[in-house]
């Protein structure tokens, strides 16, 4: 009785969810597409099988699917009614993802000792780096992109989800870590740790930075800084890198172009509206028109803004399911975290609580950022909305970072996936 009252509610309000929304595109749409119907259903089957199998299956904390199932209902159903030929491609990335899930979930529990591969963690992240600044293309001012004949992908992407792990590694056991054992001088070894810490960290922000990939920069060292506030016990070293963000910011409004236009786009859309405050002010317009409860799937007009699938998904969904189903996303995304870190306060090693800790706070950092953006609350950056927006990479390394996440929340695997009790 209690596992009926536990899945079966949210999981059938999300099966109702998607049937409404794709019946209401297909009959507002004056030609009767029938495909609509086609993604509609495969959607629906795809995401509650996969719930389904998750649950029955007792991969963890259930919660955690459910909540983004519904945001992958919610981002499919919007960026299939902008553009239907985009909305086949996320169904696409949606199946590869959960494949990418399931995969990472047993990979997780199946490989022994992941706090002994920190050094694995930094080379690779080097490396994806360096042929990022070789290969990479310059796509919206940013250098982020590795092209191979029709395929792209991010490797900034893959490389946060490394920077956890290395984090993860080093608060295991920062000694071992970079054999400063040796040292005999207590206060001295403790210093060349977080020194070596720190290296590490902005040598990865500062690959960013050169890539002019400044959103996920600001992400990683706003993670870096949650993670080092919580597991460092050392105030001294979160205040010392929290100042950096100062003179970092500043070098960065002087520095990059299109950092003082967002910037001067986010003091006064107004003053330059068909030009430097046009995505600003055209999402503003969305969200005002869309009012409390939304024009209705498929009879808004998101489409006037740019970059509508991807960075401004959140206006759309404003304008179209209303103020209402903004909040909701927000809310689901809050209760995501909520459940993260729930999983992290029942965690007793170490390893694990960093974790997790990690890819929690970087995926609900990555959705206030972009969110707090399109509201004009902060600059926007260039990141998107995690299980919603359109894309590729930054879906498939989501769902990898959620199927570690899931694997760390099932107590039966407790000290499977190299962690030992500490």
């Amino acid at each position: 009785m209690r596992g009926t009252i536990t899945y079966r509610w949210p999981l059938s309000l999300i099966a109702v969810f998607n049937i409404i929304g794709y019946l209401f595109l297909f009959f507002s749409s004056n030609s009767y597409n029938w495909m609509t119907l086609v993604v509609g259903g495969a959607a629906t089957l795809i995401i509650c099988s996969a719930c389904l199998v998750i649950i029955k299956k007792d991969y963890g904390d259930e919660y955690l699917v459910l909540t983004v199932s519904m945001l992958l209902s919610v981002g499919l159903m919007m960026i299939y009614r902008l553009d239907d030929s985009l909305g086949l491609k996320q169904l696409v990335w949606i199946t590869l993802g959960l494949a990418m899930f399931f995969a990472f979930y047993h990979i997780y529990i199946k490989v022994d000792k992941w706090d002994k591969f920190a050094y694995i963690y930094i080379s690779l992240s080097a490396v994806l780096y360096l042929v990022t600044l070789i290969l990479g293309r310059n796509i919206n001012g940013a250098v982020n992109w590795i092209v191979i004949g029709g395929f792209s992908f991010q490797p900034s992407e893959l490389c946060k989800i490394l920077f956890v792990f290395f984090l993860a590694a080093y608060f295991k056991n920062p000694d071992n870590l970079f054999l400063t054992k040796y040292i005999q001088d207590e206060r001295l070894r403790e210093l060349l740790n977080k020194g070596l810490l720190m290296l590490v960290a902005y040598c990865n922000i500062g690959f960013l930075v050169l890539q002019r990939e400044l959103g996920t920069a600001l992400l990683m060292y706003l993670t870096f800084l949650v993670v080092v506030y919580v597991f460092s016990k050392d105030l001294k070293m979160f205040l010392l890198n929290s100042a950096f963000i100062v003179p970092g910011a500043i070098l960065g409004y002087f520095k990059f172009y299109h950092l003082r236009v967002r910037v001067d786009a986010w003091l006064n859309p107004w003053a330059d509206i068909t030009g430097k405050g046009y995505q600003v002010a055209q999402s503003l317009f969305a969200i005002a028109s869309g009012g409390f409860f939304g024009t209705g799937i498929g009879m808004g007009r998101p489409e006037m803004v740019p970059a509508v699938s991807t960075d401004f998904i959140f206006s759309a969904i404003c304008e179209e399911m209303g103020i209402f189903g903004g909040v909701a996303v927000v809310l689901i995304c809050m209760l995501f975290t909520y459940r993260g870190i729930k999983i992290v306060l029942g965690l007793k090693n170490r390893f694990k609580k960093v974790l997790a800790l990690g890819i929690v706070t970087m995926i609900g950092l990555q959705t206030f950022i972009i969110v707090g953006g399109v509201i004009k609350l902060i600059p926007l950056t260039g990141i998107t909305l995690p299980f919603v927006s359109y894309g590729g990479s930054s879906l498939i390394s989501s769902f990898i970072a959620l199927g570690i996440l899931q694997a760390i929340s099932n107590p039966r695997f407790d000290r499977v996936g190299g962690e030992s009790d500490g």
